[in-house]
């Protein structure tokens, strides 16, 4: 296999001044002095965090300097509001930024510890969900990176989302516990807090409107430093913890009445205990709401405030202040900078509300209409009257603005405040996050306000960081990378094309199946220590990774796995494919049908696993609580990737992006970004199946699309009465009756409609797999062709067409 040649590979610019030796020294000296231990004595929770503290004293230099210099040369700051940053652990990570990771590793087995003990030992940081809160955190990674001034601004949850397990098969929700450890990463900023009110009135004062909040809380920020490729800049992530504005009711305490006493304390927590609360009940959405404007208006206070700082002029502050909404959670953004503006710094409304437009951009990541958030207008105006008043003014003015049109678009309608056209109307860019997202946003989600504003709306395709899901997570992959391209690729991923004259070389072929292989051998041994399943590496690992819902249809990929099953069962001499099946994500935990599938898979799972005639050639696995580091651990060793959504309903997706970029091909619909990857890679390395977004809305149109599609397929007629029946239920044979029942008559999703064609893709993957060579062709082709999907393109073009910033470096 040909190496790249020495003039082709870039020069790096870590430090290189940092050795092993000054790195233990780091390392004892916080081992003894931050955590009071010493060497003898010391667990791998002691090692890990006099590592990361060793660590944050060499990101703290650029976080440092790359402040002081947006500060001297009064650079225009992007300031990113999201409810999630999914940001995993960040030692590793930080280790392969820094130019560290090598460094890391030789030190710690110089003390007779496992770096890779001591990675795993982090919990991952549970301010997220799915791609939303993950996306979020690769673009912090790609700002840094890029030299773009910026804040993150989001929320500390003490519990997250949940942590997952499964009690027969059915999902069980429990706090997640990472706080209970010191989070080495953060510093608490005291001083920056800031006063939080809900509810209250509306007073009348000098002829201008007051309010009077009836609860406060404060917020008070913890910055976490996120450093860039090679340390040349570091960005903030300022999360916001809730804490009481009256701490504690020492007179109730007195007079007996302990829990009254403490309940300011409870309110507090209750906002920044939990992301997503379960909103099917009263107390769920007022309590949602009053997380988002917790959120909001803390960021928006704190960017006020910095502004002043330097500055008097807010008319000024679009000139220096980039507002990004990332969805509809921080939409109240629009009201409150009004409500900061007019009532708090007295400038005139228009004047405050074309100042915000001016500020503020709106990321929309969905096409689902129950997804775009709408809060009953007694809701609204009881948590936040002053802001209903301001949100009916809005809406007023932009009726004005347009009076010729037939069809108001408001923002108040039917007994709602709909927070996606509030959202829209106070952006002055709105955009989509893929090529056919952005298009079905121009044409069905918003066509009235686009029609308006024809100019607003724009794309930006999603993408993810290679520094974590490329040189972190895949070590042989990147290793093969750069010893046949060179070094540089890391923050310039276009550069993976250079790859594409290697995979003519069957020596490269070779070295990229082994990379592929090795990976596998690690994740069948993690397999087989965590659910006590042998599986072999050389089997195909066919993965689909993601938060379950209806239109991503894990129910077909199920359905599907069990006419395989049956398949086999049926011909037991054919040439079958050995196959692992693994499935991972969460469902809401109101979501009724989502658990419901998920019930599904684990029966299926262990059915299929007992079944002796079949396991050495199909095995289910639903490892529970997926996250960031699960996600690390699957991806590189995936060689099929499940991208099999409703067409028309993913706005992107970014898990595609990982597993093509770890050269895994895609099995997958005409939907979101996988539309893109199939432009790039070309049909000959992508399985596609299944109507298109046109196809499907024409579909629908008939009332008996469903029941014809399962009449006219013989496969899924079997599978369906296999479920019907309890075959995978034994103990409850009717348990699935309600799910085979929607599939029957309420298939919105489209699961038999794609079923044939979804089956017989995966025939086509397996014969492509069993054609080892064919295979190698197709992935090493897929992670060449990765590099549009970089977060630093995607990043450029906020820059550029969204927030008109400029790098710093």
């Amino acid at each position: 296999m040909p190496l790249a040649p020495k003039d082709q590979k870039a020069k790096a610019v870590f430090d290189t001044t940092v050795t092993p030796s000054d790195l233990k020294s780091a390392i004892l000296r916080h081992l003894t002095y931050t955590l009071g231990k010493d060497a003898p004595n010391a667990s791998v929770y002691d090692w890990r965090m006099a590592l990361s503290y060793a660590v944050r004293d060499r990101i703290v230099e650029p976080w440092f300097a790359s402040t002081r210099r947006t500060w001297a040369e009064d650079r225009k700051r992007v300031c990113y509001l999201s409810m999630e940053f999914l940001i995993g652990r960040i030692l590793e990570d930080a280790t392969i930024n820094l130019g560290l990771r090598d460094i890391a590793e030789e030190a710690m087995k110089d003390f007779g510890q496992d770096f890779r003990a001591i990675v795993e030992d982090e919990p991952d940081a549970a301010l997220g969900n799915g791609g939303l809160g993950r996306l979020a955190a690769c673009f912090m990674d790609s700002m840094a990176t890029l030299g773009c001034p910026a804040y993150g601004y989001g929320i500390r949850y003490e519990h997250g989302l949940f942590r997952q397990w499964f009690e027969g098969g059915r999902q069980v929700e429990a706090p997640e516990d990472w706080l209970t450890q010191r989070h080495p990463w953060e510093f608490e900023r005291p001083e920056s807090a800031y006063t939080i009110g809900f509810k209250g009135h509306i007073d009348t004062s000098g002829g201008k409107e007051v309010w009077v909040p009836g609860e406060t809380v404060l917020a008070s920020a913890h910055d976490t430093p996120v450093v860039g490729w090679q340390g040349k800049w570091a960005n903030t992530l300022r999360l916001w913890q809730a804490a009481p504005t009256t701490l504690f009711d020492l007179d109730r305490f007195n007079r007996g009445d302990h829990t009254a006493a403490a309940e300011p304390e409870a309110l507090a927590r209750t906002l920044s205990r939990v992301l997503y609360p379960d909103d099917t009940t009263y107390q769920g959405k007022e309590l949602r709401l009053k997380q988002e404007f917790f959120l909001t208006s803390a960021a928006l206070q704190d960017i006020l405030r910095r502004f002043l700082y330097n500055h008097s002029d807010l008319r000024a502050l679009p000139r220096h202040v980039a507002i990004q909404m990332n969805d509809t959670h921080p939409a109240i953004a629009g009201p409150e900078l009004i409500r900061l503006l007019t009532d708090v710094h007295g400038m005139d409304f228009t004047e405050a509300l074309e100042t915000a437009r001016a500020c503020l951009g709106y990321t929309n990541h969905t096409l689902l209409p129950e997804a775009l958030e709408r809060w009953p207008t007694f809701t609204f105006g009881t948590v936040l009257p002053r802001h209903m008043q301001i949100v009916e003014r809005i809406d007023a003015w932009h009726r004005r603005s347009y009076p010729a049109r037939p069809h108001y678009v408001g923002i108040v309608k039917h007994q709602d405040v709909r927070m996606g056209e509030l959202a829209f109307i106070m952006a002055h860019r709105v955009n989509g996050v893929s090529a056919l997202h952005t298009d079905l946003i121009k044409s069905h989600l918003f066509p009235e306000l686009h029609r308006l504003h024809p100019d607003r709306i724009i794309n930006q395709t999603n993408g993810v960081t290679p520094r974590r899901w490329l040189k972190m997570a895949n070590r042989p992959l990147a290793r093969l990378i750069t010893d046949c391209i060179g070094d540089g690729w890391e923050d310039d991923l276009d550069r993976l094309r250079d790859l594409e004259p290697h995979i003519g070389d069957a020596g490269f072929r070779a070295a990229f199946d082994a990379a592929k292989r090795a990976n596998k051998v690690q994740l069948a041994a993690w397999i087989k220590d965590s659910f006590g399943i042998t599986v072999s590496p050389d089997a195909m690992f066919d993965v689909q990774i993601k938060r379950i819902h209806e239109y991503k249809r894990q129910l077909l990929n199920i359905l599907e796995t069990v006419a395989h099953w049956h398949a086999i069962k049926t011909n037991p001499g054919a040439a079958w494919v050995p196959r692992v099946r693994i499935f991972g994500g969460k469902s809401a935990p109101g979501y009724a049908v989502a658990k419901e599938i998920i019930h599904l898979i684990n029966d299926v799972a262990s059915v299929l696993n007992a079944d002796p005639e079949t396991r050495d050639l199909l095995v289910v696995l639903y490892p529970a609580n997926y996250n960031v580091s699960m996600a690390e651990r699957l991806i590189p060793a995936a060689d099929l990737s499940e991208q099999i959504s409703t067409a028309g309903k993913e706005a992107s997706g970014t898990g595609n992006m990982k597993f093509m970029l770890n050269g895994a091909p895609t099995i997958g619909t005409l939907d979101g970004a996988n539309v893109e990857i199939l432009h790039e890679v070309g049909p000959e390395n992508f399985f596609l199946f299944g109507l298109t977004a046109e196809e499907a809305v024409k579909r629908r149109e008939d009332p008996d699309q469903s029941r014809k599609a399962i009449e006219a397929s013989k496969p899924l007629q079997d599978v369906l009465q296999m479920v019907a029946e309890g075959t995978f239920s034994p103990d409850q044979p009717d348990r699935y009756h309600g799910l085979v029942h929607r599939i029957w008559h309420h298939d919105y999703f489209l699961v038999a409609a794609d079923f044939d064609a979804y089956h017989a893709a995966q025939g086509l993957a397996g014969a492509a797999f069993a054609d080892r060579d064919r295979w190698v062709r197709m992935a090493a082709m897929n992670t060449a062709r990765a590099g549009f999907f970089s977060s630093d393109r995607t990043i450029r073009g906020y820059m550029r067409d969204v927030w008109s910033v400029d790098p710093a470096s």
